[in-house]
């Protein structure tokens, strides 16, 4: 008898939308860099429910200037997918961080290199 659970409900609109490896080389990426985790947390939601992506991570960035900020934390959602689920999840994300704490930056790469492919490895909360 397997102690494995196999009865996790998944979510309605994408069932896969939580990637905790790196498997989606050569997808599109879309960046979304948001004013704290709350927004964080809503964008990559709403994104998710948006189109066919997975959240390959959460990243965080405290600015130079993060005791002038009334956010003092920034952080970035990277998604995967095609590239035109990317672009609407992207706009949904955007959307749902700007009722929340707001939007620092955004960028979508179609087609990541290999080495832009070893950048975006790199994650300050792992």
């Amino acid at each position: 008898m397997s102690s494995k659970n196999n009865n996790a409900a998944p979510s309605i609109n994408n069932p896969n939308n939580i990637n905790l490896g790196n498997t989606n080389t050569g997808q599109a990426v879309g960046l979304l860099e948001v004013y704290g985790l709350v927004t964080a947390f809503a964008a990559a939601d709403a994104a998710c429910k948006a189109a066919n992506v997975t959240i390959e991570a959460f990243d965080k960035n405290k600015p130079g200037n993060a005791e002038s900020l009334e956010i003092p934390l920034l952080v970035l959602v990277k998604l995967r997918g095609t590239i035109a689920d990317i672009q609407a999840a992207m706009a949904a994300g955007e959307e749902a961080a700007m009722a929340h704490g707001g939007v620092m930056s955004k960028h979508i790469i179609p087609r990541p290199t290999p080495d832009t492919e070893a950048m975006l490895a790199i994650n300050a909360l792992q």
